[in-house]
């Protein structure tokens, strides 16, 4: 027993000293989202993937060896396109959100060059925006602008990434990030309660 408490010191010890042969990086990103809603209610439309994008700050602090600490505080658009079909109004409906985001990540470097990313992030919401392309009545627009502003202002979420360094400072990263939470507590009959999930693809650079 005193012997494997000695190697795990040992382990320990070994981890740390690697780790210490690497400094703390900051670093911005940026990328394109393509981003859709999983529906917790029965609604009977479908939804399509809406583009945006994001951006934001990065700071990476290494804990032991392959491991590392790396909070980010980030600006991201998500959001869906849904066709409406009702005696109010035909159409496309494209809602967009905007959120400030902080994920709270560990970057695992599982081979030379390669990273993987995951935890969880709390984002807050700025802004949402509606945009109605048919024949959609003033009535109708209303209708889902007060849903909109019944919306969470902030949801719990998760993230698991892969990142590929291009060299020592540039690197790759593709990203799915789910709420945890609904948008809200009940849908209604215009707008579903849903959950948020969007796929990332960007670079990441290091100062």
């Amino acid at each position: 027993m005193k012997k494997l408490w000695l190697m795990a010191i040992a382990f320990i010890l070994v981890g740390q000293a690697k780790a210490q042969s690497k400094v703390p990086s900051f670093g911005i990103k940026a990328g394109l989202n393509f981003s859709n809603i999983i529906k917790t209610d029965d609604s009977n439309f479908t939804t399509n993937y809406n583009t945006g994008f994001n951006a934001g700050v990065f700071l990476n602090l290494p804990v032991v060896d392959r491991l590392s600490f790396q909070p980010e505080l980030m600006f991201s658009q998500k959001g869906y396109k849904s066709n409406r079909t009702g005696i109010l109004g035909d159409g496309t409906l494209t809602q967009t959100t905007n959120w400030i985001e902080i994920p709270i990540l560990a970057d695992i470097e599982a081979a030379k060059g390669f990273n993987i990313y995951l935890g969880p992030q709390v984002s807050f919401l700025t802004k949402t925006v509606n945009k109605y392309d048919g024949t959609f009545s003033s009535s109708q627009q209303t209708t889902y602008e007060d849903d909109a502003n019944k919306f969470k202002k902030s949801i719990l979420g998760g993230i698991l990434g892969i990142g590929v360094d291009l060299n020592s400072k540039l690197s790759l990263n593709g990203r799915y990030a789910l709420d945890f939470q609904k948008n809200n507590t009940d849908g209604t009959t215009s707008t579903p309660a849903f959950k948020n999930q969007v796929w990332q693809v960007g670079l990441g650079f290091k100062f």
